[in-house]
């Protein structure tokens, strides 16, 4: 029932998401123009899971994790210095680039997969693939 609150609570502020995923794309891409493509993984990936059943918010927010994700060149070094909280709530935007089907997208996803699974284990695909609620 609490998880309903949260949602409906969610629902009568669509406005104020969608307005902080657009500070929050100014914000990446400021960083991308300073080449901190690690900092606009993080930036995006903040406050990420929306509690929010509405497609527009998650698609306004996927497209800010796709800017960044998709400027990452150095993906060992990303992952090396991405703190752990982070670590499912990008696999699960990784699904979500693979069900695009776009090919750079797709490559991309698989080679942050690959290495995210190696720091972060399998139980990290578990949980994102899991978990129902905080879905992105």
């Amino acid at each position: 029932m609490a998880a309903e609150e949260e949602y409906l609570e969610a629902e009568e502020n669509l406005e104020a998401i969608i307005t902080r995923i657009e500070q929050k794309s100014r914000k990446i891409e400021s960083l991308l123009k300073q080449s901190k493509p690690v900092d606009a993984l993080k930036t995006a990936l903040e406050g990420s899971a929306l509690k929010t059943r509405d497609e527009r918010c998650k698609s306004a927010n996927w497209i800010v994790v796709h800017r960044a994700m998709m400027a990452i060149k150095d993906v060992d070094g990303m992952i090396s210095s991405l703190d752990p909280e982070y670590y499912d709530i990008l696999m699960k935007y990784l699904y979500r680039g693979l069900a695009t089907g776009d090919r750079p997208t797709c490559d991309q996803c698989l080679r942050i997969h690959e290495k995210l699974t190696e720091k972060a284990g399998l139980g990290c695909i578990l949980r994102s693939l899991s978990d129902t609620v905080n879905t992105v």
